[in-house]
């Protein structure tokens, strides 16, 4: 929440000061980068390297600062579509994985 609080906001205050849309795709552009780099932060290498955990958190934060975006330009509608989309994926995969899980523990 705090992620998507906080991009709404870079977005919204220059957007309250009427900068152009050149310096507006600056602004969006600087959020992006600096969540990637804060994203990329939360995805760890397994010792064995055989692995990597915090994917799915990365993605969430990301898409999380994208929503944020998205209601920082006014887009409402589409933040809300967005949000009910994240969690039925994030509802949906970990069900469909755990029944491949069981179709596998069966043969």
């Amino acid at each position: 929440m705090l992620v998507c609080m906080g991009a709404a906001v870079f977005i919204f205050i220059p957007e309250q000061t009427g900068i152009s849309d050149s310096e507006m795709s600056r602004v969006i552009q600087g959020v992006i980068a600096g969540i990637g780099f804060l994203c990329a932060g939360t995805i760890i290498t397994r010792k064995d390297e055989k692995g990597t955990s915090g994917l799915t958190t990365a993605a969430g934060v990301w898409l999380t600062a994208a929503i944020g975006i998205a209601v920082g330009l006014g887009r409402e509608q589409t933040a809300v579509l967005c949000t009910v989309l994240a969690w039925m994926v994030l509802y949906l995969v970990p069900f469909f994985h755990a029944l491949s899980v069981r179709k596998r523990l069966r043969t």
